[in-house]
């Protein structure tokens, strides 16, 4: 753990110079210490992919004071349970309507259509922080085989619920806004991405099911673009 001054008034933690999920519950491990005791003198909190950033005001603490409660704090930090924790399921459909990259990222892997979804839809994800816009979730634990670079150019606009991959990251976007990654999907608002958004917090894991799967599709009813190439994504929030 690397402790520095980030400006007059800020404090990073840093717990690894590479992105894994054993750096970051130890992130939101601290993250969820500091927000347990309520002090007043910290303003707020960003955690990151393996740093957590502490914006405290200058006028009631100091950075000596500051670094003290970190490692008090870290001495007794206990692990989130992030592997074990309810599941919200977020329905995606992978119809080229709704996936305008789906045929480019395929090529560019190397691979099927059908064989991105398929790769996506089972994997298992962590959302480890938010930034981007509002409500933004960057989810870490994408596939090798999946990564593909951002487009070259941005698009001015993209829609409300766009499922997008970027480098080892996906994510799906939580307002209609600009955006550079390559957008294999959406998620429909009334099947889940109201609770999605409301749910999108730091520490929360993802897992994916498909809906053409019998035993998902006898439980949740048929849905009318269930056979367009579509499937879904179940996402688990943390409760720690």
């Amino acid at each position: 753990m690397r402790i520095t001054p980030a400006s007059d008034s800020a404090l990073l933690v840093t717990f690894d110079d590479r992105v894994s999920l054993e750096a970051h519950t130890r992130v939101i491990a601290l993250f969820r210490a500091f927000e347990q005791r309520h002090d007043q003198r910290v303003r707020n909190l960003h955690p990151a992919y393996a740093s957590l950033l502490i914006d405290f005001d200058p006028l009631s603490a100091t950075h000596q004071e500051l670094e003290s409660l970190v490692l008090s704090l870290s001495s007794k930090l206990e692990t989130p349970e992030v592997l074990t924790s309810d599941l919200i399921e977020i329905p995606v459909c992978y119809d080229p309507e709704f996936a305008p990259d789906l045929a480019n990222v395929a090529e560019h892997l190397r691979l099927s259509p059908e064989q991105v979804v398929t790769l996506h839809a089972t994997g298992q994800y962590y959302v480890y922080f938010l930034g981007f816009s509002p409500g933004f979730a960057y989810l870490g634990g994408l596939p090798q085989a999946l990564r593909v670079p951002r487009l070259a150019t941005p698009r001015t606009l993209v829609r409300a619920g766009s499922v997008g991959l970027a480098g080892e990251q996906t994510g799906i976007y939580p307002n209609d806004s600009p955006g550079g990654w390559q957008l294999i999907g959406i998620v429909f608002a009334s099947e889940g991405s109201a609770e999605w958004n409301s749910n999108s917090l730091p520490g929360i894991r993802s897992q994916a099911i498909d809906p053409r799967n019998q035993a998902w599709a006898s439980h949740h009813g048929s849905r009318p673009w269930a056979h367009r190439f579509c499937t879904s994504r179940c996402f688990a929030r943390g409760r720690g």
